[in-house]
């Protein structure tokens, strides 16, 4: 039987090269549900190859134009407007697979929806463990969901890692994360308040959305990830490791106690970890160029410059303080990167305001979905108070 798969995000760089390794395996899958945030033609385009049951978007209005257009086309997807529309298609009794492909805090709330039915949950949101760390992981444990990392960084870990979880703390030494540095390795640090959101948006490697291609530019997506991996992996902080890889051909490694590395190496196209994630164990093809050794350029590596990028160092301390320190610092971190988008902040006023956020807001106690979102919104506040006082 096929797999039927919601894709929360579809309009996304992640969601689109989703449905582009779906629309290769027919025979094995079929798009169960869709949502996006604005983008109506795209998504209406989408729903017309693919046919889902429902489709979701961000807001009534855009609900209703792309209800409107559905139907002057003929094509009998139901749009769902409940503000729990898209926990419902990610817990979905027919639902197999979730790929939680919606940026930022947003895409919380459903990522927990799936883990409680029990979903095999493909994870590209890096927000659902930042902000819910030890929360979400719990979820997924108890209700006995699949996590499977889609993040090119983190799913090269998970293929390293040895299958037996049980084996991991005998076994592994320490996780490394590569980077690609983004456009401004090389940029005197001096220079960075002039950059602008067209500069910051130019990735050397990926295509992607705005707010992930400024994150790669201040490296505070590394950072992220760092979080995420301490969650996904079990792993103490001071055991990840960054390091600056400019090629992005090795996508992470792992070294173990005998201080041997296992890496997995690949072209930088995102279908790769998306069709890993899709079919694992199994392997399916993802449409991606396969590596030509014969033709490959020098591997090279560096360190991550703390002055270039004193973000990325954000994440080791926030993990190493109070719970709840890793929301802080996500959503401080999406108002900052709207502002410099919107022309409102400087570039290198992003890190400042994180900086002062994290600060400003000491985490309560938490113990469910509703403190973590409470939380986030209140370091939200402060993060636009903050930036407000540093506004172009």
């Amino acid at each position: 039987m096929k797999q039927k798969i919601t894709v929360l995000g579809s309009t996304g760089s992640i969601g689109t090269n989703t449905l582009d390794v779906l629309a290769r395996h027919r025979d094995r899958y079929e798009v169960f549900a869709l949502s996006a945030a604005t983008q109506v033609d795209l998504m209406l385009h989408q729903c017309a190859e693919f046919r889902p049951v429902y489709a979701v978007m961000a807001s009534a209005a855009h609900a209703r134009e792309l209800a409107d257009k559905l139907r002057d086309n003929g094509i009998g997807t139901e749009v769902l407007q409940a503000d729990d529309a898209l926990q419902q298609i990610a817990s979905h009794p027919e639902v197999d697979a979730v790929m939680a492909a919606i940026v930022g805090a947003a895409g919380l709330a459903p990522c927990m929806a799936a883990a409680r039915a029990g979903k095999r949950l493909l994870l590209a949101n890096k927000e659902a463990l930042v902000v819910g760390g030890a929360l979400f992981m719990d979820t997924v444990r108890r209700h006995g969901a699949t996590l499977l990392p889609i993040d090119s960084e983190h799913s090269a870990i998970f293929q390293c890692l040895p299958e037996d979880r049980t084996s991991w703390p005998q076994r592994v030494d320490s996780l490394l994360l590569t980077a690609s540095g983004g456009p401004f390795r090389q940029r005197d640090p001096s220079t960075l308040s002039q950059i602008t959101p067209e500069q910051a948006c130019a990735h050397p490697n990926f295509s992607m959305g705005r707010k992930i291609s400024v994150d790669s530019a201040t490296m505070m997506n590394k950072a992220l990830e760092v979080i995420e991996a301490r969650w996904l992996f079990d792993m103490a902080p001071d055991r990840i490791q960054v390091v600056i890889h400019p090629q992005q051909i090795v996508h992470s490694m792992v070294q173990f106690k005998d201080s041997s590395v296992l890496a997995q190496l690949g072209t930088p196209d995102m279908r790769v970890p998306i069709a890993c994630g899709l079919a694992w164990p199994q392997r399916i093809a993802s449409g991606a160029a396969p590596l030509d050794f014969a033709r490959l350029a020098a591997l090279t590596f560096e360190e991550a410059d703390a002055v270039r990028f004193p973000g990325l160092h954000l994440s080791w301390q926030a993990l190493r303080a109070s719970e709840g320190t890793t929301a802080v610092l996500n959503a401080s971190n999406e108002i900052a990167v709207s502002a410099f988008l919107d022309r409102r902040l400087a570039f290198d006023r992003i890190h400042a305001v994180n900086l002062r956020t994290l600060e400003a807001v000491s985490p309560p106690t938490l113990g469910s979905l509703d403190d973590l979102l409470a939380l986030d919104a209140q370091a939200r506040a402060v993060a636009r108070e903050v930036a407000g006082q540093w506004s172009l």
